[in-house]
Formats: C-alpha cells, structure tokens, sequence
C-alpha cells in the first residue's frame, strides 16, 4: 500500500524469498539496498534468461559504473560496492540498464510505503544508446502515471544525485538531522558543501562535469524539508546502511584517482563506527 503525494492505493504482489521459483523474466529490476546484492547476486541468476535487462535502482555507485565506460578505466572494479567480483560475476553487466530513483520514500510499516514527493526514474544504457529495451522499459513506466526520461549520460544523473547523497546521508545519519535541519545549521550546511565539493572532484578526474552547483543542491534538499534520508531511515531501523555505495565508493576512487577528500572520509569512519557499534 502506498499513501503520499500521488494518494493511496494498494497493489497486490506475489512475494517469494527463493527467485528460483520466479523463473526467468523479462526485466529484473533490483531495488535491494546495494549492500544486499552481492549476497543476492548467485541466487538471481535463474531469473536471468537470454534477452532478460536487469535494471539496477541502488543508491551510490554502481558497480557496472566501468563497463562500457571506454578509456583507462574501462572495466574497472571497485571493491566497495562489487566485494572479491561476486556481482558482476553473477549479472552480466551487458544486461543492466542503469537507474536513478528520485522519488523520496519511507517504510513506515510493513508492507505501507509513505511517498513524500517525487515520481522520475532516470534510465540509461552504460553505453549511451537510446535501445529498444530502454524505450519499452520507459513505456512500461509512463504508463503507470510515473516519469521516466532516457538518458544518453546515466552516469551523470548518478553523479548529480550521489553529489547530495554523499554529504547529506551521513550527516543524516550521524546527526539525526532532517535535509532541511542539516543545510539551515551553519556548520552542517558548511560540512555538506565541504563534502560535495570533494564528491565533484572526483566525478571532474572521470570526466564529469556535473552542472549542478553546491548552492543549487543546498536549495534542493531545502526544498524537499523535512525529509529523512535513505541512510538515517536505516540507522533508525537498526538496519545496515550504504555506507559503502554512497561513501566509501567514492574515497575508493579518490584514492585511485589521488585524490585527499579529508571531509568524506571524517563522515565515513563516524558513520562505520556508529554502525560497528550498534551491533556490539
């Protein structure tokens, strides 16, 4: 059941724990929390037939970010978020379809989704092509009252959104804070800056230039108010976060790439301290 924005209605799904049961399916679309997925990634390969698109809504950074990327990073691995190559040795990378999910959502009981704004999901082939699969995919969508723009650059929405992601999670997180809460707290608006500044000298060293500025996404996660992040949703659950998709992804590449990110990495040991000690 989901209530919010859009209204409330219910649908009825079939759940099973055991994806060998599903079969294969046209399209695989994983929202499991991108911690989850390696441990997944060996029991979802029955559901992946000859022509089947896996569609990948994680948080963070992807782990099929490298492939068909071209240059000297093509095919690179990051430890991060692909621990020892256990997803991409499950799921073909040629499969995925890249995903951005904007809409900003709460499980505020089993089974009872509270949509607070949002409705795009952002698509995109790695390599750039406007494919068949993209556009029956974004029809599927439409059609379900939802937006859904193919993108040419999926990379770039990933890091338009892991730009604020990177700062606000852990800050969330550590804090305890609201989006609105963290950017009208001087200090906390500062270390957010700080921490986006870091995050887009990374995306600048892959090329990216991102075109969204700190001041924008400072007014945007105003906008959204008093909203909790995906990261502070976990912690206040008890439940493991993505520390390591959102954060350590992109010390991982700034250590590649040589590149210091002082800020990044002070929210990302408080933040796996918290975690660590949470289950003492």
């Amino acid at each position: 059941r989901v209530r919010g924005e859009i209204g409330e209605f219910q649908v009825p799904i079939t759940a099973t724990d055991d994806p060998a049961t599903v079969g294969e399916v046209d399209v695989l679309v994983l929202t499991l929390k991108a911690h989850s997925v390696p441990a997944m990634a060996a029991s979802l390969r029955p559901m992946i037939g000859a022509s089947t698109s896996v569609l990948t809504a994680q948080n963070g950074f992807p782990w099929w970010y490298f492939y068909a990327h071209g240059g000297e990073w093509e095919g690179m691995r990051l430890e991060s978020v692909d621990p020892g190559g256990v997803i991409s040795e499950n799921i073909d990378a040629s499969r995925v379809i890249g995903c951005v999910v904007y809409p900003s959502t709460a499980i505020v009981e089993p089974g009872i989704v509270w949509h607070l704004e949002g409705t795009r999901f952002a698509i995109g082939e790695p390599d750039g092509s406007k494919s068949e699969r993209c556009r029956r995919l974004a029809g599927s969508f439409i059609k379900a009252g939802l937006r859904c723009p193919i993108r040419t650059n999926i990379r770039h929405d990933i890091w338009v959104k892991l730009m604020g992601n990177v700062a606000y999670n852990p800050i969330s997180a550590l804090t305890r804070a609201t989006l609105i809460e963290i950017v009208k707290c001087a200090e906390t608006r500062a270390l957010a800056t700080a921490v986006m500044s870091e995050a887009e000298s990374v995306a600048k060293k892959l090329g990216v230039e991102i075109g969204v500025t700190i001041e924008q996404r400072l007014e945007g996660a105003e906008k959204v108010g008093h909203h909790k992040t995906s990261m502070l949703q976990d912690i206040e659950a008890g439940k493991p976060t993505e520390l390591e998709a959102i954060v350590g992804a992109v010390i991982e590449l700034g250590e590649k790439l040589g590149l210091e990110l002082p800020n990044t990495k002070s929210v990302y040991a408080c933040v796996k301290l918290l975690e660590a000690s949470r289950h003492h």
